[in-house]
């Protein structure tokens, strides 16, 4: 190795070699490990092998929103450790998982009342799109197999939510192995007419009419749901026009759709509700979970289903297995348990309060970068935020990426993606953090420009 890492716990060197790290330039990274590898991470920030400290900026992956080594959660994840570390998920269940169902279907949008979990996005948003097809099959309308994804869409990496995903680098490779009878909606950001929206762009209700269109090209008949992100996040936050997710929904009920909900980010409060649906004011047919559920520190994911959709399933001889489907660590004790941790601090916090609290405070800081070189658009809502950077000519993410480096010596931890910077700061920030972090980017963009 050109670098030397020394492990401080293990008191040896770390080989960077034998880890084919996910959705990384390996060769560039490998190259220059030091500044990327993290030892420990507190509240809001992370500390580097070199000692460096980073603000998070994205709140992990989109999935710690409470920070980082919150004493609850641990303590949590401990005494499950001690009392029932793994329960089997096959014909078995426990008191934690079960409490844990039990206040998801509480938690979500009216009608939503049956829970299915999963161990991440990908693995709820396959499910959702099986749930769909067995449920259209079980009404004796198993002609309704096409799947309705959308441009820009991101929806895991499982061969299902690849199909319906719209991110051409994450599909072209795999494109013999797409799931047939799948189409794709446009997207829905429009320079022209949407560029530096502060919240939903009053542009762009019309666009659900794609819909339509699919319609009519296919017929209804053979259709069996839609899926979307109310807010598309790894895109980089394309902000749904208003009105547009209401006319989706409308569309859907009509011709008997089935509309999906992918909330693996914009769940458990990253809008300032406990949904995505909450708070823009549509009611899908299915939510997809994951990420905040366990504050991104015990992998666990979901499906919250109507009712109806259940008891479709419920049917021929009651020792029957009725759907199957499920992972070997559905329901995990260690997940459930880290979940209620992590779900009583954000209501004993009112943190879904503090996320609006924090919205116009990131949205009035990130939009006076407007007239800094070489901006491209800058949109927000909830407590997310993008920052589209103009290319590198001839050399497209390049900026980003010296953006992204650059933020790693001087202490913030970005996310990119193209050329856009993406920013999802913990609901535990201050606000001084929030301009902070803005005010970093601001020097960053300008060095790079």
């Amino acid at each position: 190795m050109d670098h030397a890492i020394i492990d401080q716990a293990a008191d040896r060197q770390l080989n960077v070699e034998p880890y084919w790290m996910p959705f990384t330039p390996n060769r560039h990274v490998k190259a220059d490990p030091t500044p990327r590898i993290v030892t420990s991470a507190k509240g809001a920030y992370y500390r580097t092998a070199d000692g460096r400290e980073l603000f998070d900026s994205l709140s992990g992956l989109w999935c710690c929103p409470l920070g980082h080594a919150q004493p609850r959660i641990v303590e949590a994840l401990r005494r499950q450790a001690e009392t029932l570390d793994y329960c089997p998920a096959f014909q078995m269940t426990n008191p934690v998982t079960l409490r844990l169902a039990e206040r998801i279907a509480d938690m979500a949008p009216d009608g939503l009342d049956r829970v299915f979990f999963t161990n991440s996005g990908s693995e709820a948003v396959d499910t959702a799109l099986k749930i769909a097809l067995g449920y259209h099959r079980l009404r004796g309308e198993a002609g309704r197999f096409r799947m309705i994804g959308r441009e820009k869409g991101y929806h895991g990496v499982g061969f299902g939510g690849m199909s319906v995903g719209g991110m051409v680098a994450n599909r072209k490779m795999f494109a013999t192995a797409m799931i047939q009878g799948v189409d794709h909606l446009r997207h829905t950001h429009d320079y022209a007419e949407m560029a530096f929206s502060k919240g939903q762009p009053a542009w762009g209700a019309h666009l659900a009419d794609d819909l339509e269109r699919m319609v009519a090209l296919h017929d209804a008949g053979t259709i069996a749901c839609v899926i979307v992100e109310p807010l598309q996040g790894s895109a980089g936050v394309i902000v749904p026009p208003l009105g547009y997710l209401q006319r989706l929904r409308e569309i859907c009920t009509r011709h008997g759709i089935l509309l999906i909900f992918d909330e693996v980010i914009t769940g458990f409060g990253r809008l300032g509700a406990p949904f995505g649906a909450d708070r823009l004011g549509v009611i899908p047919d299915m939510i997809t979970f994951a990420k905040g559920i366990t504050n991104g520190i015990v992998p666990m994911g979901g499906v919250i289903v109507r009712k109806e959709i259940y008891d479709t399933f419920m049917t021929g001889p009651a020792a029957a297995v009725e759907l199957f489907h499920g992972y070997t660590y559905s329901g995990h004790p260690l997940a459930a348990a880290v979940a209620h941790a992590s779900l009583d601090l954000m209501e004993e916090g009112d943190l879904f309060a503090r996320v609006r609290e924090l919205e116009p405070i990131l949205e009035g800081a990130v939009h006076t970068l407007r007239d800094e070189p070489g901006i491209k658009d800058i949109r927000n809502f909830g407590l997310t935020a993008a920052v589209d950077l103009e290319p590198t000519p001839g050399q497209p993410g390049a900026r980003a990426l010296r953006v992204f480096e650059r933020g790693l010596r001087e202490g913030i931890l970005l996310r990119f993606t193209g050329d856009t910077i993406a920013m999802g700061p913990p609901f535990i920030s201050t606000p001084a953090e929030i301009t902070g972090m803005i005010e970093m980017l601001r020097g960053l963009i300008r060095t790079e420009a």
